[in-house]
């Protein structure tokens, strides 16, 4: 399926231009110096345009005749007696099946008999070599970003299929750890469980440092010590997920770890359930990030209002940016071969300069094709709601007694990945969110 891509990545390119696309692929990366070899993951963009999850790899298109040039290293004995093979060339062509195969020495031999006007580059780094090896040729490091950001952006439907099956199984993981969740574990123990549905289903990279964050901890945007004793009465908030032949599965589910949620739990986490639910049945092609991050905050916000924690009129309470106290983050981002996935910005797009939505991933509008997660979430986190307790301005719009009772509670947060279709979406989880629901599923 790979040819596919670099076909649509060949469409945007003049046809009669001598150009070509050099990219390099990951090498091996180890830990200080030592011979501790991190786990191989290849370079996204070399991926999308090969399925080459190897190291020391690099491929050269040429633009011209749209051919596909892969370059492979040379390994010798002594490879093999550490790592049990070394590949031949017939077998990387009969694995990756480009136009012409070659050794990496072979690159310049190669750009030379192609005598390209201008070589494309991911980086700068990459333009370096390039040029290292024959200052004539002309390097441009812009437009190979924006054109394979612009193929990545919308999914074909093989891409799609990987993330499905990476979210099966994430499904199956979080049903697994839901279920088997007690207070007393630690939360690293959640995690063991977790990573050994993933392993078990063949699933062997993680898409990013999960979260398993209990009690206080889930107030932290990015906790990943996972360390801690998990208490009774704790929310426990899980965003985790793995790849499938490199397309991640990224989804947060918040449960109560004894199984049951309290008045005080359960009313904010119908807040944040409410704007999620919303926000998705919302989704459809044309429809803005921006305002789907602003729906979701005026519904939390209006949840927050009736529970007595804010107070004051919705419209002045969003004028005032009073939701980015709760909801700091961005509603989500795009999803594919990375976990926050090219294409966010497009070119000549800023942020927007306000409290809370300036931190959104993603901001333009929404084209069938395109994988986004929705991720609304409300947290108490002192540093954040101390100082506005003490600002006249925003303090009026508190029950300040009621957010201080609550600076230990933690925070929710509820994520889905998310298909846009020609006429709406396809929802890619399937775990429970419904109160409801999770109760049911914990008393099993």
């Amino acid at each position: 399926m790979h040819h596919l891509h670099r076909e649509k990545l060949f469409s945007l390119f003049d046809d009669n231009q001598s150009g070509a696309v050099y990219i390099q692929g990951a090498e091996t990366m180890y830990r200080y110096g030592t011979d501790y070899e991190f786990p191989f993951r290849q370079e996204s963009n070399f991926w999308y345009l090969t399925g080459a999850n190897e190291a020391e790899c690099s491929l050269i298109l040429d633009l011209k005749t749209e051919e596909y040039h892969l370059f492979v290293p040379e390994r010798d004995a002594q490879y093999a007696v550490w790592h049990g093979y070394v590949k031949t060339k017939e077998q990387y062509q009969e694995q990756y099946k480009p136009d012409h195969l070659h050794y990496s020495n072979e690159i310049l031999t190669v750009l030379k008999s192609l005598n390209p006007e201008v070589v494309y580059c991911l980086n700068d780094e990459q333009a370096e070599f390039v040029e290292d090896l024959n200052r004539s040729f002309t390097v441009d490091t812009d437009t190979l970003v924006d054109a394979l950001t612009y193929c990545r952006v919308i999914k074909t439907e093989w891409e799609l299929d990987q993330m499905r099956e990476a979210c099966r199984v994430n499904d199956e993981a979080y049903i697994e750890v839901m279920k088997a969740i007690k207070p007393g574990m630690h939360e690293y123990e959640i995690k063991a469980i977790f990573n050994e549905v993933q392993l078990r289903n063949g699933l062997l990279q993680d898409a990013y440092n999960g979260i398993f964050a209990s009690g206080v901890n889930a107030s932290i945007l990015h906790y990943v010590e996972n360390k801690d004793q998990i208490n009774d009465g704790d929310l426990f908030l899980m965003d985790a997920g793995f790849e499938c032949n490199g397309y991640a599965a990224d989804y947060t589910r918040t449960f109560p770890a004894n199984g049951k949620f309290t008045e005080i739990q359960a009313g904010i986490y119908q807040c944040v359930l409410n704007a999620h639910t919303e926000v998705i049945e919302s989704i459809r092609p044309g429809v803005k990030m921006e305002d789907l991050h602003l729906m979701a905050a005026r519904i939390m916000m209006g949840g927050l209002k009736k529970l007595g924690i804010v107070k004051g009129e919705i419209d002045d309470i969003m004028e005032n940016n009073i939701f980015a106290l709760f909801f700091p983050h961005g509603l989500g981002h795009f999803l594919g071969l990375d976990t926050h996935d090219v294409g966010g910005y497009p070119k000549g797009v800023e942020r927007i300069d306000r409290p809370g939505i300036k931190f959104l991933r993603a901001r333009r509008e929404l084209q069938a094709g395109m994988v986004i997660t929705i991720e609304p979430g409300i947290y108490f986190v002192p540093a954040v709601l101390e100082p506005a307790m003490e600002d006249p301005e925003k303090a009026k719009f508190l029950d300040v007694e009621k957010v201080k009772s609550l600076l230990g509670f933690g925070g929710i947060r509820i994520e889905d990945d998310i298909a846009v279709t020609e006429d709406g979406y396809e929802n890619l989880t399937s775990v429970p969110k419904e109160i409801s629901e999770i109760e049911a599923l914990m008393a099993e």
